[in-house]
């Protein structure tokens, strides 16, 4: 009896710190987490969410999905690429430009004017073991919900070839061929992330970055995401962001 009450006594202990531990990781995390997007002063609505970013380097710079990004800006209204910094209706904009970007790995890193923001850190190139705990903060469905950062628990379920499956040969473009011949390995987890996600930070127990939440399994359209998520999520491990950042001058801190 004193042994069951001894190991409940254990398992409330853990638990409680766990939680505590999580509590104070969400508090570090979230001054480093912003919105990526594009301010078009001539258009409506002016500020549009795109997805998540998180500051890296020197507190001047933000890393996040290469997909993320406009394909181009409309010059004719005026656009700008921002960063949203602040939470919901006390975000301010910031102007952004593009410095170092990689199609294949899907990342992004972008230099923002004005103060330097809080900077995450970054972990080693090396893999975290698959079981372990991780999570990730940003903005699912974020141009619906608003500038409000959702952290998610997750365990890294895999280390898998980034390969995505297609019905046909003639949808494969020249990138996923070369993907398919030398596939570049990628985390899995277990949870679930939405529209919006796209470019947060997956971190560890001590708030360092593993790596960047890169694409969920989804149905045809958002629609199908929101109702009807697939519980898988990956992300493109923090290796090729290092690589990205030394390749462009970025420093480490």
């Amino acid at each position: 009896m004193r042994l069951f009450a001894a190991l409940l006594a254990l398992i409330f202990t853990v638990k409680t710190a766990y939680g505590h531990d999580m509590v104070s990781l969400v508090k570090k995390v979230k001054p480093s987490v912003v919105g990526i997007g594009v301010y078009t002063p001539l258009g409506q609505p002016k500020n549009e969410l795109r997805g998540t970013g998180f500051v890296i380097s020197n507190g001047q710079y933000v890393a996040t999905n290469h997909h993320v990004l406009p394909e181009v800006l409309d010059t004719e209204r005026l656009q700008e690429m921002v960063v949203f910094v602040g939470v919901g209706k006390k975000a301010k904009a910031r102007k952004a430009k593009i410095v170092a970007s990689s199609r294949y790995h899907d990342l992004a890193i972008l230099k923002v004017e004005g103060d330097k923001l809080p900077a995450m850190p970054l972990a080693g190139d090396e893999f975290y073991p698959e079981g372990s705990e991780v999570g990730f903060t940003g903005f699912p469905i974020g141009a619906i919900l608003g500038l409000f950062p959702v952290t998610h628990k997750a365990m890294l379920a895999s280390i898998t070839p980034v390969v995505i499956p297609v019905k046909d040969t003639r949808q494969m473009s020249i990138a996923m061929l070369k993907r398919l011949r030398d596939p570049y390995m990628v985390y899995q987890l277990d949870g679930t992330a939405y529209p919006g996600n796209s470019g947060s930070a997956l971190y560890d127990e001590t708030g360092k970055v593993i790596g960047v939440i890169n694409k969920v399994f989804v149905q045809s359209t958002k629609e199908a995401v929101i109702s009807n998520p697939s519980g898988i999520t990956y992300a493109i491990p923090v290796r090729h962001l290092r690589k990205l950042m030394r390749d462009n001058q970025v420093p480490d801190q």
